[in-house]
């Protein structure tokens, strides 16, 4: 006769043991899909993504759709202000992904270390994640205006972020040009001043050599003649002789 109470031991053991591992994995995907939408996204939000949807589901009011009701053109966006304001969003992205490309290696560093938490981690995934998403989504709008734009909406982006970095580093440039001016003002009434020092102190080490031999000659003269004494004495031995 089988025991069948032996033989539901192992299977109720099974079953309670696979419960288990199902409960806490779904318990730990909902907690940490939780965690991921609570994270702060990496970038702020995508100001030119949101004018460009906002220009391609535009709608007139009822007033202007009764008044543009015979003319059909005037009722939606022209297409050259949607590619332009597409070609800024391709431009925007451009410059999220030089930041995601800087920061990934100096972010992976400091997680391998221990420098930054995981969380952080998941936030940088979750925006690299979006911005791909993104690249595809601005290639098939590109399609979707011209066939084959899409291939070549980045390049042009490209040169529109080159641009603008080289814009913004001239206004940079431009802003320091009065501190620069202002600086070399007052270097060179520094150098000028210093400048005009030195042809004081040489004039000064010119002329005291020409007084220190004048004093010299006097004294050469005043010793040759005898000096004031001798001449004393001279007039002294003439007034004897006189008297002899």
């Amino acid at each position: 006769m089988v025991n069948w109470i032996s033989l539901a031991i192992p299977f109720a053991y099974l079953g309670v043991l696979i419960g288990s591992l199902a409960t806490f994995s779904s318990l730990y995907r909902k907690r940490k899909a939780s965690r991921a939408l609570s994270l702060a996204p990496w970038f702020p939000p995508h100001l030119q993504r949101n004018i460009y949807l906002s220009l391609l589901h535009i709608e007139d009011s009822p007033a202007q759709q009764s008044a543009n009701a015979a003319s059909e053109k005037n009722a939606k966006v022209p297409d050259s202000v949607l590619k332009a304001a597409l070609l800024r969003r391709a431009v925007e992205d451009i410059h999220r992904i030089m930041q995601i490309r800087s920061s990934k290696q100096a972010l992976s560093t400091l997680l391998q270390r221990g420098s930054v938490g995981d969380d952080l981690w998941q936030q940088f995934l979750r925006a690299e994640k979006e911005i791909e998403a993104e690249l595809r989504d601005v290639v098939q709008e590109a399609n979707a205006f011209a066939e084959g734009w899409g291939q070549h909406i980045f390049q042009s982006a490209s040169e529109m972020a080159a641009n603008q970095f080289l814009r913004k580093r001239l206004d940079e440039i431009r802003s320091q040009v009065p501190l620069e001016k202002e600086w070399w003002e007052k270097r060179k009434a520094t150098i000028q001043s210093d400048f005009m020092k030195e042809l004081d102190d040489d004039a000064k080490a010119k002329e005291e050599p020409k007084t220190e031999r004048k004093s010299s000659d006097d004294d050469a003269v005043l010793v040759e003649s005898g000096g004031p004494a001798s001449a004393t004495g001279q007039s002294k031995n003439k007034q004897k002789k006189a008297k002899k």
